[in-house]
């Protein structure tokens, strides 16, 4: 009976190790980065940004042609 106690307990201990690295997700033991706010919320986006957004849909933009626009039209280029 022993035996077994001390396996579940091992194994406990493995087990919340394990899913204590997979919530950290780094193998240094930092933090995460939180994410990003702003790109993807249009109430943090600045008005040219959504100016330069509206222009790039209206021309029918995707992908790296759409990127490159964004970024010229949003820095004046």
């Amino acid at each position: 009976m022993r035996i077994n106690a001390l396996a579940c307990a091992a194994a406990l201990c493995v087990l919340l190790g394990g899913a204590a690295h997979a919530l950290d997700g780094a193998s240094d033991g930092t933090l995460p980065a939180a994410p990003r706010a702003g790109a993807d919320d249009p109430a943090v986006r600045s008005a040219k940004s959504i100016e330069c957004s509206q222009k790039a849909d209206a021309q029918d933009l995707h992908g790296k042609p759409r990127k490159r626009f964004m970024r010229e039209c949003r820095h004046g280029g």
